[in-house]
């Protein structure tokens, strides 16, 4: 079945169609990874986006039951050069394209991705559609052009916890504020002996209080961070009372919380091969990523100070409070693009807990 996707510069892409049927909008994204698509797809970071990646060919080992970052698919279509149809790998348990039609993801394959990548980093991330069963080219265009825009669209809510429940430990207990947490947040905590509380993103400083936490954890998530202006304010309210720690969505909301401002980047970071620099030591790491916005250095107030920069752009990936337990980082220290060299800084938090 043929398919095509359209971007809102009148940019038309054919292919075939794989996983679900349909027609899908979304922002389009691309994700330099040579390995963990299964990983991306189920990454509740990218609710509200068509995920290109860059890698050509994509399914190779199929989905397996254990690399899961959340129980479902949020992203709204996904875009490869190639799909694997025999998949090889002992842990297999469906074809990326069983797997997609189960989730309603739209998949298309046998486009020129390379091309399309280029013209997002030329252009900037944009809205598509894609579809499989529309023929009207030009319809399909003035969808995509009508489409809400990343900001104002209110993603976190839709991936987010609706209850609180907990994750059993023999040490210190951290409430975890899900703005759609990856399942490896929680684990790096389990594995180090803590009680994880994970909380909705609504959940008031009071109500985190009452819960008798030794430190609080800002998850990831998707969307713009001055979409979620009632967590901006918890975590303003929480800052000098317990160690906070954020990871990508939480780092720009402690940027926000602390008075910083944030900006949208021209085409994102999404990847696992991004170099960042540890500004005390002067370590590059290499990371993983997710993000389509940044800290503004300069909206930082004095008792807050950059800790980590990206080598490729020089945009802030990591904050450090001067006098209090609270630091972030842009990328994402529980995913491993090999070693697992980021980690450390959950025993940095953890040695801030009393």
């Amino acid at each position: 079945m043929q398919a095509v996707l359209v971007l809102e510069d009148g940019s038309v892409f054919y292919g075939k169609a794989f996983g679900a049927t349909g027609e899908q909008w979304g922002e389009v994204v691309f994700n330099t990874g040579m390995t963990g698509y299964q990983e991306v797809l189920t990454d509740p970071s990218y609710c509200g986006q068509i995920v290109v990646m860059t890698y050509p060919l994509i399914g190779n080992y199929g989905i397996n039951k254990d690399d899961f970052e959340a129980k479902k698919s949020f992203v709204r279509g996904f875009v490869v050069k190639e799909e694997c149809h025999r998949p090889s790998n002992w842990r297999v348990s469906n074809k990326i394209d069983e797997f997609l039609a189960r989730e309603g993801v739209i998949g298309i394959s046998g486009i020129d991705t390379r091309a399309l990548t280029r013209r997002i980093r030329n252009h900037g991330t944009m809205r598509g559609i894609i579809s499989s069963a529309a023929t009207d080219i030009q319809t399909l265009i003035d969808k995509a052009r009508s489409c809400p825009q990343i900001t104002g669209q209110e993603l976190v809510p839709t991936v987010a916890t609706k209850e609180i429940y907990t994750v059993p430990g023999n040490g210190p207990r951290v409430v975890l504020m899900d703005f759609g947490a990856k399942a490896n947040i929680v684990r790096c905590l389990n594995q180090r002996g803590c009680e994880v509380v994970v909380v909705p993103p609504t959940t008031t400083p009071e109500e985190i209080m009452t819960l008798g936490p030794q430190g609080v954890m800002l998850s990831n998530g998707p969307g713009d961070p001055t979409d979620v202006p009632y967590a901006i304010k918890t975590v303003s309210n929480l800052i000098g009372q317990l160690p906070i720690f954020g990871i990508c969505l939480g780092h720009q909301i402690i940027g926000l919380a602390v008075g910083g401002k944030t900006y949208k980047l021209k085409f994102g970071h999404r990847g696992a091969n991004h170099p960042v620099k540890d500004l005390a030591t002067g370590r590059v790491f290499i990371t993983s990523q997710n993000h389509g916005f940044a800290v503004d250095r300069q909206s930082l107030p004095p008792d807050v100070e950059v800790s980590h920069i990206n080598l490729n752009d020089n945009t802030v990936e990591g904050l450090r409070h001067k006098s209090l337990p609270v630091f972030s980082v842009q990328y994402h220290p529980e995913a491993a693009p090999g070693p697992m060299d980021s980690e450390y800084l959950f025993d940095q938090f953890l040695a801030n807990l009393s």
